[in-house]
C-alpha cells in the first residue's frame, strides 16, 4: 500500500485506549489523513485501569486530568479531530456515521473501539441509590463519594474487578462482603491454585467471601438507597453502597444494525477487518481469531485494546504485519499483591508450581505438554521471563520445571545460548 491509497480519512468511534491509540499510531506512522476521534463521554481519553485502584482511595487527591493519556494541546497538535458525541448509526454505502445529535461524519475507513459496557441485575431494587457498575471516570467518582460514606459494601461478582474494588474499599475502612455465584474468585481467569490464594489475601485483610450464591434482590430504605442485599438463600447482607461487578456486555449493536457480523462482539478477522473491508473493529468489542490457539476470543484487557489499534494503524499506512498474534498479557494489583499473567489459557490439563513462598509464586500451566500461560504472583521476574519464553514459542515441559534449581529467567538465558552455539556452528 502506498500513500496514495491510504484512506483519506478515519473516523474512530469509541476514545478507551484502543481507539485513542489508533489516532496516535496512525500519525507516528506519518498517516496525513483527516483523523475523527468520537467519545462518547464529554472528557479527554484517560487511563481506565487506576479506575478501580487508587482513584477510589479515601483520601487520594488524583485529579481526572493526571488520568488523561494526552493533555487537549496533543490533539491540536496532531490534528486530531476530537469529537464529543454518541454515534447512532452508520451508513456503509455513503460511509458515514450519524451522532445523535444529527450531525454525520464521512470515512474513508471506519474504526470501532466501541469496548463494552457492564452486566446489571435484573432483581428487584436494582435501580436504588447507592448501586453502582464501574467502567468510566464518571462510574468512579460516583463511587468514590458513595465509599467516602459508606459503612458496609457489597460486592456482587468476585472477578478482577470486583475484587480490586473490595481491596480499595477495605483500605479505605468499609466493611466489605463478595457475593460469587461460582465456587471460587477469579474463576474464569486464573487457576484453582492462584484463587486460593486471592481467597486467603482478602480474608485475611476482613473481606467476607461468599461463593455459590445468588443475590435475589436488593432492598432499600424509605428514602429510595439500598439497605440491603437478599440472597437465593434468604439471608441479608447489610449494604449502603452495592457494586455489581458481573462481567460485561460487548458494544456491537451499531455493528449488527450495520449488519456486521455479529457473535460475542463485533466478528473480525486476523487483520481486524470487519465484514465490510472499509470498517475494522478492535478491544474488547472485537471477536478475533488467536494465532496460538486457533479460537475466537474477545480479550478485555488494555494489552489487548493497545496492540489491535498498532496492528490497524500499520495496516492503513502501509506496514508489512498482516495478522494480529501479539501474545496476552495481563496484571491485577489488590492490597501489597502483584499478579501478572502471561499467555492464554485455554484448558490446562497440568499444573506446576514455582517458588515455595505463600505470597510469591509462579503457577505455570500446561496442554498436551505444551506451556500455554504462566500467573505470577509477587514474581514479576518470572513474568517478564514467561512472556519472552511464550513469544518466541519456546519449547518446556513440566519435567523441565520439576528440576531443582530451575527458573524461568535461567531456562531462557540457556535457550538463548543454545541458539547463539547453533549459529556459530552454522557459519
Amino acid at each position: 500500500m502506498t500513500t496514495d491509497t491510504q484512506p483519506a480519512s478515519v473516523v474512530i468511534v469509541g476514545a478507551g485506549h484502543g481507539g485513542h491509540q489508533t489516532a496516535a499510531s496512525l500519525r507516528e506512522h506519518g498517516y496525513r489523513g483527516h483523523i475523527t476521534l468520537i467519545s462518547a463521554e464529554d472528557v479527554l481519553p484517560y487511563e481506565r485501569p487506576p479506575l478501580s485502584k487508587a482513584y477510589l482511595k479515601a483520601g487520594h487527591a488524583q485529579g481526572d486530568e493526571q488520568l488523561w493519556l494526552r493533555p487537549a494541546t496533543y490533539y491540536v497538535r496532531q490534528s486530531i479531530d476530537l469529537v464529543g458525541g454518541t454515534v447512532t448509526g452508520i451508513d456503509t454505502g455513503a460511509r458515514t456515521v450519524r451522532l445523535a445529535d444529527g450531525s454525520t461524519y464521512g470515512y474513508g475507513h471506519l474504526v470501532l473501539a466501541t469496548g463494552a459496557r457492564p452486566r446489571t441485575l435484573d432483581v428487584p431494587g436494582a435501580e436504588l441509590r447507592g448501586v453502582h457498575t464501574l467502567r468510566t471516570a464518571k462510574d468512579a467518582s460516583a463511587l468514590r463519594a458513595s465509599l467516602a460514606a459508606a459503612q458496609c459494601a457489597v460486592v456482587v461478582g468476585a472477578g478482577f474487578l470486583g475484587l480490586e474494588f473490595a481491596a480499595a474499599a477495605r483500605e479505605s475502612g468499609c466493611e466489605v462482603t463478595v457475593v460469587e455465584a461460582l465456587d471460587r474468585p477469579l474463576a474464569r481467569a486464573v487457576s484453582a491454585r492462584t484463587a486460593e490464594h486471592f481467597t486467603r489475601l482478602h480474608r485475611r485483610a476482613g473481606t467476607k467471601l461468599l461463593f455459590g450464591r445468588r443475590v435475589m434482590a436488593l432492598r432499600g430504605d424509605r428514602h429510595g438507597s439500598v439497605a440491603a442485599v437478599e440472597l437465593a438463600d434468604g439471608r441479608r447482607l447489610p449494604a449502603d453502597l452495592v457494586l455489581v461487578a458481573a462481567g460485561v456486555t460487548p458494544c456491537a449493536e451499531l455493528a449488527a444494525a450495520a449488519r456486521l457480523p455479529v457473535g460475542d462482539g463485533i466478528t473480525v478477522d486476523a487483520r481486524l477487518l470487519t465484514g465490510d473491508p472499509h470498517i475494522s473493529a478492535i478491544g474488547d468489542c472485537a471477536a478475533f481469531p488467536q494465532v496460538r490457539s486457533g479460537k475466537r476470543m474477545r480479550l478485555e484487557s488494555v494489552q489487548n485494546a493497545v496492540g489491535h489499534a498498532r496492528l490497524v494503524a500499520e495496516r492503513l499506512t502501509g506496514a508489512p504485519r498482516a495478522h494480529y498474534e501479539e501474545l496476552p498479557w495481563f496484571w491485577s494489583d489488590q492490597f501489597d499483591t502483584t499478579v501478572q499473567i502471561a499467555g492464554h489459557d485455554d484448558g490446562h490439563d497440568t499444573e506446576t508450581l514455582l517458588g515455595d513462598g505463600p505470597d510469591a509464586f509462579s503457577v505455570l500451566l500446561f496442554r498436551g505438554g505444551d506451556l500455554r500461560a504462566v500467573e505470577s504472583v509477587n514474581r514479576p521476574a518470572d513474568h517478564m521471563a514467561a512472556r519472552r519464553l511464550l513469544d518466541q514459542g519456546a519449547r518446556l515441559s513440566p519435567w523441565e520445571v520439576a528440576a531443582p534449581g530451575f527458573t524461568l529467567k535461567g531456562h531462557l538465558v540457556r535457550l538463548r545460548g543454545r541458539s547463539a552455539a547453533t549459529d556459530r556452528a552454522a557459519t
